[in-house]
């Protein structure tokens, strides 16, 4: 080939890669930045470190000729995909381009999706999907939904294997919504992101109701209600930053352990304000927030979920520089009881945490299952089975401290002895009981309490008797249910070097495909 062949050949590369950079046009991408939007491109600049991102098959194009779609070809077809790194670490991505044809999913930009997941398999990397698109390509009929359920299929094959992290970037409806839902995380961005199965017209027109897009699938709504977005972000850049920082408490596959990092934060640093943030009265309610945060590395948490299901805390912090999950129940909101709804946000949590080797950190204050019709109703038996099934499932360190309350069944859904527990610790001021004393006296005596001269006199004695002898955790302790009282100031200190000792925890093999989680 000769060298002005080779200039023509160059230029006609230049040309293609030129027209794919500008992704719909000019016009499209201006109107794309005055509605105070990144294109896909500016979206994964921001992501990966700089000058790390390659990207790949920039020049596929749809192959359909139908509907026009001839003269509407655009190199890249509407998604943008690649690998970089964050942080120094291999991550791969894709990002859908709104600005061409919708950023809906037609055969190639399903195909460009799958190509990019299967990459990040192969090598057991992260994928992260940004996701702007109004659902799959009506031009080309059938012939997207390969690549559609292609997508789903790989969702499903990387799950527990590589951590997968969606963030919807623009209004994304149908199928651009599934695939979000079968990743870990999702992340939303308030007032411009929006996620639903069907829009407002379908609904107007099939039921009547009257909503709009923001009332039917924004990110308050996501967050709060449905809990299908566990973390909400006010603009495209904190959303991308959010992203980097949970990468940075993740491994990079179920293989390995989450990258620990130099912790200038004492180890043995004592707590004596926990006395004070944990009230000794049973009655009193306070903010776990507060706990969680004086026990981590330099008081930092990344709650996951924190608007959704209040009445229980999840999230991801350090100890002495190493990634803990912490699940927490909160006595500020419905004195700490668990619910269908908190059920089912720390299972999934808990499954996370068991798939990427992250040890989880239990903090203990539940006076039970909170009661009612609805409760009952909304299938609290088969949500609670959830969360007792994740932790008996759970294979990495559980480490469980109960601070006050530890009452009833809920005892063994914030994992206790014969759950699996590898190390079991209580405050002094902790009770660990079928039921809270009060009512337990009120059963076991009510005949007595009925005949006696003073009953009041009688059941304060018997309360006395019972806190003495059953609601304390010297009585667990005594019979090997408790391993260690601590006292609050040590609680950090104490949960470092349980979680030192348990580092090298082995998995067992697996004796079968997988179990059946009461879903």
């Amino acid at each position: 080939m000769t060298a002005k062949s080779h200039e023509k050949e160059l230029e006609r590369l230049k040309n293609l890669q030129q027209k794919a950079l500008m992704g719909g046009g000019e016009k499209s991408v201006d109107r794309h930045h005055a509605a105070g939007k990144l294109t896909a491109r500016e979206r994964l600049g921001m992501l990966f470190d700089a000058d790390s991102f390659v990207e790949l098959n920039d020049l596929a194009e749809s192959q359909c000729m139908e509907f026009g779609m001839e003269k509407r070809k655009v190199p890249g077809d509407g998604v943008v995909i690649g690998y970089g790194n964050v942080d120094g670490r291999l991550v791969f991505a894709y990002a859908q381009d709104v600005t061409v044809l919708g950023g809906s999913v037609g055969t190639i930009h399903g195909r460009k999706i799958c190509r990019i997941m299967d990459e990040a398999l192969k090598v057991k990397a992260p994928v992260v999907g940004l996701f702007d698109s109004g659902g799959g390509r009506l031009h080309e009929g059938f012939f997207a939904s390969k690549g559609v359920a292609g997508m789903f299929f790989r969702n499903t094959a990387a799950s527990g294997v590589i951590p997968q992290i969606s963030c919807i970037m623009g209004p994304c409806a149908g199928v651009s919504v599934y695939s979000p839902a079968l990743t870990d995380f999702i992340v939303m961005i308030e007032k411009q992101s929006q996620m639903v199965i069907t829009g407002p017209k379908v609904i107007h027109d099939v039921t009547g109701e009257k909503v709009t897009l923001e009332e039917l699938g924004g990110a308050d709504i996501h967050s709060r209600i449905t809990g299908q977005a566990h973390f909400v972000a006010q603009s495209e850049e904190q959303s991308i930053s959010l992203i980097r920082y949970l990468l940075s408490f993740l491994p990079e596959n179920h293989e390995q352990v989450p990258p620990a990092f130099p912790c200038d934060d004492d180890a043995a640093r004592e707590n004596p304000t926990l006395t004070d943030i944990v009230p000794a009265d049973f009655k009193k309610a306070y903010d776990m927030h507060k706990v969680v945060k004086e026990i981590v590395d330099n008081h930092a948490f990344l709650e996951v979920l924190p608007e959704f299901a209040r009445n229980i805390i999840t999230g991801f912090a350090r100890m002495d520089g190493n990634t803990v999950g912490i699940v927490a129940n909160q006595p500020q909101v419905m004195a700490g009881c668990l619910d269908y709804q908190s059920a089912d946000k720390a299972a999934r949590f808990i499954r996370f945490c068991d798939c990427f080797n992250i040890p989880l950190v239990n903090l203990v204050d539940v006076p039970g299952y909170f009661p009612g019709v609805k409760q009952e109703y909304a299938g609290i038996i088969r949500h609670g089975a959830k969360m007792l099934y994740a932790y008996a499932e759970a294979t990495v360190p559980k480490i469980t401290l109960a601070l006050r309350k530890e009452y009833g069944g809920a005892v063994m859904a914030m994992c206790c002895a014969g759950m699996g527990v590898d190390l079991m610790m209580a405050w002094p001021v902790a009770q660990l009981v079928v039921l809270d004393t009060n009512a337990a006296i009120n059963i076991i005596y009510r005949k007595e309490i009925q005949e006696a001269d003073n009953p009041k006199d009688f059941k304060d004695k018997k309360i006395q008797e019972y806190n003495f002898r059953y609601s304390n955790p010297f009585h667990a302790a005594s019979n090997m249910l408790v391993d260690r009282i601590i006292a609050p100031s040590e609680t950090r200190s104490q949960i470092i070097k349980g979680l030192a000792m348990l580092k090298n925890k082995k998995r067992p093999a697996p004796f079968r495909r997988h179990g059946n989680i009461p879903l």
